[in-house]
């Protein structure tokens, strides 16, 4: 049986306006800073980033009393407003039949190895909490008639956690968010790009004094770059993760992340080996990521070469009509690409053949008014005739109309809209797609409470490399929230951030001005767009889901070499407005450098394939087949279990980007709180270890 969603539910789910910012209020004094007459804004804590992670933290802040301000480069622009989360991965445990427990959905979150015991525990616990006050706030997750949660199965989740509100989750997370901050007055400025961290003491004693901006609204005759200075005791980096590393990618546009911002303040990162590669539309119309009932409807995918030619390519890779139909549905919970999917004829063969037709200049595209095509010499495509699981989901989803785009319409009408909303009728017409670059999961080396290496510093959301190797689609947004509220209860216990600083900051903001004004050369012939292109290029050829060793190495080589050609002649720019952007590819190099010099350690080590890529070597024991044979070219190296262990550690100091490993943090399970022994820590303030701040 089919329900017909009325236009005007699907209209509420899918156009989701955010609220009118306040107005920001004025610098409260001017600082004469190497000749540049710099506004000054004082704040306990500033939040950089408004996605969903940035808002959680402002608002649990606020909530404590503290005096809290958001910085943002685009409000409602980010990854959480913009970007395909279309999935919240929480545990909502409510049925017997699919029961869970904390215990089992840590180990879950920290399946793949490379991530902190403890942290993939707090994420679970803390789940159910930010269910219900997103509930709160007005987030309309679906519930069954008797109040339970309605679930799913998603990426490296075999038990069914993800529950959604359509393709548009995360940005409704943002607008409830945003409207709970709002509400209580939390302080916004808009269009304010940070540039730099400043600090001060030293050695251990260093410490967070301040952030650097640039603010269009500050420009003047004596601030022509609109450099604006934030004064702070505490500082929070929820910017999200770098979008603009890569040149395929499924980012919205303009996502640089904060990494470069904390490399170049000596703050320590992690795992930066671990990104996610999947199959999403393409940059250069509307990004997003095609997971889900995309292909679970199972379109026919196809690519055409530069003559318009048709080639019908995933039937070179599967050895049946079933087998291929079977893969292309497993894409919906097996979205991003993995190595070992490749082999035994596995979904992320899918990813490898797409990768490899757009590598030869043909264009892919996936169409909804056709049934996949037949693998030659095989039967045509039949329901009735798929593999075990797909059969079984399809019968329980009721999705037995003839065409994709029936099944698709039956199943998620949403995701036909979000893209009509975007002059893309899937009903109409085929969709354009590619393998892109999709997340991050590594970033800043955080504890249990969001801290960083530099006192005073928290990182939450995609800026956090709280990620292992894999984790439950989803629970990233789940971990964004967690730790937003995790370092805000911290914050909130140090009480750094009650009122704004009256610290004298001069000396230390003076130094950070005049190196950014070194950096800023309208006679340097390197721009921010060839710095761009070279970034890019380098990172979606060289380091993405498929490489090498020597490829790696090169690419680590030419991308020191950028950096140092950087640090000698500046950046280019022809106006002031474009100075902002300027320093901004200046980190994303950074970033590239800091991403490569992992890879390079991790595969020196002899790190092999796991998640997000393939590491191919002629001695490689993986060897993936298509049916016409081997694939000689992408024999792959096996993961060593030890690296499982372990984290590699980048930070950036006197000598240049060094790299490091640390061992993982383990949880006992077997360990049990007690009432009466334990309640006095929580009274106390102890459990916040507020003596290593």
């Amino acid at each position: 049986m089919t329900i017909d969603v009325p236009q005007n539910i699907l209209d509420a789910l899918t156009d989701v306006d955010m609220p009118r910012l306040p107005p920001e209020i004025a610098a409260g004094e001017t600082m004469r800073l190497a000749g540049i007459d710099v506004p000054v804004y004082r704040a306990g804590c500033v939040v950089v980033g408004s996605g969903a992670a940035g808002l959680r933290a402002a608002v649990e802040m606020k909530r404590r009393s503290d005096d809290v301000i958001i910085l943002s480069q685009s409000a409602w622009g980010g990854t959480s407003a913009c970007s395909g989360s279309d999935k919240q991965t929480l545990h909502t445990a409510n049925t017997a039949d699919q029961g869970d427990n904390f215990k089992a959905m840590a180990r879950a979150i920290r399946a793949g190895g490379a991530m902190d015991e403890d942290t993939a525990y707090v994420e679970a616990v803390g789940s159910a909490r930010m269910m219900a006050t997103l509930q709160f706030l007005g987030l309309p997750l679906p519930q069954d008639p008797l109040g339970g949660t309605l679930r799913y199965q998603t990426d490296h989740d075999e038990v069914g956690r993800a529950t959604s509100c359509g393709p548009r989750t995360s940005r409704l997370m943002v607008k409830v968010l945003a409207e709970e901050a709002i509400r209580l007055d939390v302080p916004f400025y808009n269009h304010t790009t940070a540039v730099s961290i400043l600090t001060r003491r030293e050695g251990d004693a260093r410490q967070i004094s301040g952030v650097l901006a640039i603010r269009a609204a500050d420009r003047s005759e004596t601030n022509p770059f609109g450099i604006a200075l934030f004064v702070c005791g505490v500082l929070v980096l929820a910017a999200g993760g770098p979008g603009e590393l890569y040149r395929d990618s499924v980012y919205p546009n303009g996502c640089f992340g904060s990494l470069g911002l904390a490399l170049s303040a000596g703050i320590e990162l992690v795992n930066l080996t671990e990104s996610q590669f999947g199959i999403g539309t393409r940059r250069e119309g509307f990004p997003w990521n095609l997971s889900g009932t995309y292909v679970q409807s199972i379109p026919h995918i196809y690519s055409l070469d530069s003559d318009g030619n048709e080639h019908h390519f995933l039937a070179q890779y599967y050895r049946s009509t079933q087998e291929m139909a079977s893969n292309i549905f497993r894409k919906g919970y097996q979205w991003p690409f993995h190595s070992t999917r490749m082999l035994e004829f596995g979904s992320s063969l899918v990813d490898l053949a797409i990768y490899r037709e757009t590598a030869a200049g043909r264009r892919v595209f996936m169409d909804f008014n056709r049934n996949p095509l037949p693998v030659p010499g095989d039967e045509d495509f039949d329901l009735q005739r798929l593999d075990d699981d797909v059969r079984h989901y399809l019968g329980k989803a009721g999705a037995g109309q003839e065409l994709p785009i029936q099944r698709l319409r039956h199943m998620n009408p949403l995701a036909i809209e979000l893209y009509r909303r975007y002059k893309i009728d899937v009903a109409e017409e085929p969709l354009e797609f590619a393998v892109n670059n999709q997340h991050m999961n590594g970033g800043i080396l955080v504890d249990v409470w969001g801290r960083s290496s530099l006192a005073g510093c928290y990182a939450i959301g995609e800026a956090a490399g709280t990620h292992g190797v894999t984790r439950p689609g989803g629970a990233a947004l789940n971990a964004g929230q967690v730790f937003g509220t995790r370092a805000a209860e911290h914050i909130g216990a140090s009480g750094k951030a009650k009122a704004a600083p009256e610290t004298d900051v001069s000396d230390g903001a003076e130094a950070c001005v005049l190196r950014l004004l070194d950096t800023l050369k309208t006679d340097s012939p390197l721009t921010a767009k060839a710095i761009r292109s070279d970034v890019q290029a380098r990172m979606s050829d060289r380091a993405g889901m498929i490489c090498d060793a020597d490829s790696v190495a090169e690419a680590l080589s030419d991308a020191k070499a950028l950096n140092a050609e950087i640090r000698e002649r500046g950046i280019g720019y022809d106006r002031p407005a474009e100075a902002a952007r300027a320093l901004q590819w200046q980190q994303m190099a950074l970033a590239s450098e800091a991403v490569l010099t992992a890879l390079d350690a991790f595969i020196s080590n002899g790190g092999g394939s796991r998640g997000a890529r393939a590491i191919c070597d002629r001695e490689g024991e993986c060897l993936p087949f298509d049916r016409s044979g081997p694939l000689d070219d992408y024999r792959f190296r096996r993961e060593d279990d030890i690296h499982r262990a372990e984290q590699i550690v980048v930070r950036l100091d006197a000598d240049g980007m060094m790299a490091s490993t640390r061992l993982i943090r383990r949880f006992d399970e077997n360990a049990k709180s007690f009432f009466e022994r334990d309640w006095p820590a929580w009274l106390t303030g102890h459990i916040y270890d507020l003596g290593s701040v």
